[in-house]
């Protein structure tokens, strides 16, 4: 006879999807339908200025406003976002990095105002400067002055809001700026650890140092290797559950569990055949979520069309009923482990451990993961990790369906019209900029300016950063004004972009491609010099680097000064340079407003070198960008380097005649 008594099931993990775009009221109006919907925790994507503490109406911020996640100039703009949403109720996660103790006090005033107490307030900042250094380039001040607002801010938690999570250490856009599976072990623990005995030496007891250690959470990536991401899980809370024992003598097992969130491998999903990204998202939610002893305590999915640009709230919607599928469909969460004593599981994770600890070890020699990113290790190793893993595709080592191979098929009926997509009006920026000024008018403006001067006395003082920010907040100071202050009193940093001077790969492929590179330069009689670029605030510097690695191998003449410049800046050192070619490296979806804004200068300062631009580019814009001038556009499906390399060259000669 059946047991028809229904067995006892695990609480699901937390449902977010990753969201926010054009302004705040319409990033609210999505949240609360998301949350119609099913979802049961907030994510909130901010926009480039917003994360690196620039106003709206600021030179870098053109084009940028509103574009990857929703702008938030004052505390006006957090009112809005959570207008109807009770923030006492919610558990908010927030990627927010260089100005995480700024968007954290935004976030509290807004509370406040609510009549929310702060130790009610649940959630996650990100707050991981580190990564940023090495992945997704939203960094602002020195990596010093960086890692004191890190602190800053999970000391002021722990005691004000102790059931806020201050850190959620991101190991997810290592493994998309190339990290393998023991890298992005190695580096994110290196980061947690750097933290770690930062906070210690500042004096805290014990007991309260055991609740910070507690309050770290971890952010990580799961991709395709299914068995290898699954036991790079179980790597991960073992490791951990060992750091914290022995290097910090936490003695509460509750307190030493590795707790973290995913959001799986979005540099996977390929724009041909997109309906493809579907199972690929499924089979890495698998890896974080089968492993009881390792399961992901917050799940968000992309959408399976990010490869083509902003999803919309179906798509958004459709990752959001593949969690609730799994949880609520199967009986996966019925049991215990499903892996406890498997010898080939347990073999892989021992692999993974001892892979990682031999390079934890090597960053501590070096002096720790601060040091490691200032004299650029870190990033030199995931540049060259990242080298690899294209190459793999390029040779059809590694096989990506639709891409290197099974490339025929139909059509998708998925990705054919024009709403394939969401797509930021360009009005948006604008009506921000005018909401900004008006802001600005009504606020008081002594109250404002002496909420401003005690933000500066504080930075030099080295008093905590938070309680001065949140009186600045609800003074009515704005982002851009916040990040001035800090720039003025901590300065402004440039990472090492991690590109070697010298070329790595040799014979082979790409000799086909030097030889063309070469007869085009002596046409020239000088060597064929290439300018990559990155305008605007985009961060996101891992195609450009594999371009200007690439392009160093071929033969040219490469100029790359890594992230954030003004076109202006491009402009002049094309001109400066002599630069026979110009290419921009843009995935914000600035790239209309960039591109056209370079074109203008070149003109105005008499540069006729060609220029090519690379991104998340949709069709529409592709053509609007060709019939302004732009002399090739690149995007995901051109994952052949070398044939972007003979592009490039075939263009020079072209523009030479």
């Amino acid at each position: 006879m059946n047991d028809m008594s229904a067995p006892r099931r695990d609480k699901p993990w937390m449902f977010r999807t990753y969201a926010g775009h054009s302004t705040a009221s319409e990033s609210n109006k999505l949240y609360r339908s998301n949350l119609a919907k099913g979802q049961t925790g907030l994510s909130i994507a901010f926009d480039l200025p917003t994360q690196t503490g620039y106003d709206c109406d600021h030179i870098l911020s053109r084009g940028e406003v509103g574009k990857v996640g929703v702008p938030v100039s004052h505390l006006g703009d957090m009112r809005a976002l959570f207008d109807g949403i009770p923030i006492a109720e919610m558990n908010t996660s927030m990627t927010i990095n260089a100005t995480a103790v700024w968007l954290m006090a935004l976030y509290i005033a807004a509370a406040e105002e609510q009549g929310a107490p702060r130790a009610k307030l649940q959630g996650t900042t990100q707050n991981d400067i580190i990564k940023e250094y090495l992945s997704r380039g939203s960094y602002v001040f020195p990596p010093t002055q960086s890692l004191r607002l890190t602190q800053d801010l999970i000391l002021f938690t722990t005691k004000e809001c102790p059931k806020f999570n201050p850190m959620n250490v991101c190991s997810y856009h290592l493994q998309e700026a190339g990290a393998t599976p023991s890298q992005e072990l190695a580096y994110a623990l290196a980061t947690a650890v750097a933290i770690l005995d930062g906070v210690k030496a500042a004096g805290m007891p014990e007991e309260d140092f055991a609740q910070v250690v507690g309050r770290i959470s971890f952010f990580v990536n799961a991709g395709m290797r299914f068995v290898t991401e699954l036991c790079k899980m179980r790597a991960f809370a073992e490791l951990w559950e060992e750091i914290t024992r022995e290097r910090y003598g936490v003695k509460d097992e509750k307190l030493r569990r590795f707790r973290y969130g995913v959001q799986v491998n979005s540099l996977g999903l390929t724009e041909q055949q997109p309906e493809n990204n579907v199972y690929r998202i499924l089979i890495e939610m698998l890896a974080v979520v089968l492993s009881k002893n390792a399961r992901a305590r917050a799940v968000q999915l992309p959408a399976w069309n990010e490869a083509l640009g902003l999803p919309r709230p179906f798509d958004q919607q459709w990752s959001l009923r593949m969690q609730q599928i799994m949880a609520y469909e199967t009986d996966l969460l019925e049991y215990g482990d499903i892996f406890d004593g498997n010898p080939e599981i347990a073999r892989k994770v021992a692999e993974l451990k001892a892979e990682a600890m031999a390079e934890l070890k090597k960053i501590e020699e070096l002096g720790g993961a601060a040091a490691a990113v200032e004299i650029g290790y870190m990033k030199g190793k995931l540049v060259e990790a990242n080298t690899a893993r294209l190459e793999s595709i390029e040779a059809g080592e590694q096989i990506v369906v639709g891409v290197n191979k099974f490339t025929g098929g139909e059509p998708s009926p998925l990705a054919s019209g024009d709403d394939q997509i969401m797509v930021v009006p360009e009005h948006v920026e604008a009506e921000q900029i005018s909401r900004l000024k008006a802001w600005r008018e009504a606020r008081d403006q002594k109250a404002a300016q002496a909420a401003i001067e005690e933000l500066a006395r504080a930075a030099k003082e080295g008093r905590n950063m938070v309680e001065p920010s949140i009186a600045a907040a609800k003074a009515g100071v704005t982002t851009g004004e916040w990040g001035n202050v800090l720039r003025g009193v901590f300065g402004e940093y440039r990472a090492p972009t991690g590109v070697s001077s010298t070329a790595r790969q040799v014979g082979g492929a790409l000799d086909a491609v030097r030889g063309e590179v070469e007869r085009v330069s002596q046409k020239l009689g000088k060597r064929a010099k290439f300018l990559v670029g990155k305008p605007g605030l985009d961060g996101h510097s891992n195609g450009a680097e594999q371009i200007a690695v690439r392009a160093r191998d071929a033969g040219f003449d490469v100029i790359y000064a890594g992230i954030r410049s003004t076109p202006a800046e491009l402009v002049e050192a094309a001109k400066k340079e002599g630069a026979h070619c110009i290419g921009l490296s843009i995935l914000s979806g600035s790239h209309v407003t960039l591109a056209h804004e370079v074109i203008k200068l070149m003109k105005q300062e008499g540069v006729e070198a060609p220029l090519v631009v690379g991104g998340i580019i949709p069709p529409a814009d592709e053509k609007l960008l060709r019939e302004a001038g732009v002399a090739a556009v690149y995007t995901p499906k051109n994952y052949d380097l070398n044939a972007i390399m003979t592009d490039l060259a075939h263009i020079i000669e072209k523009a030479a005649v």
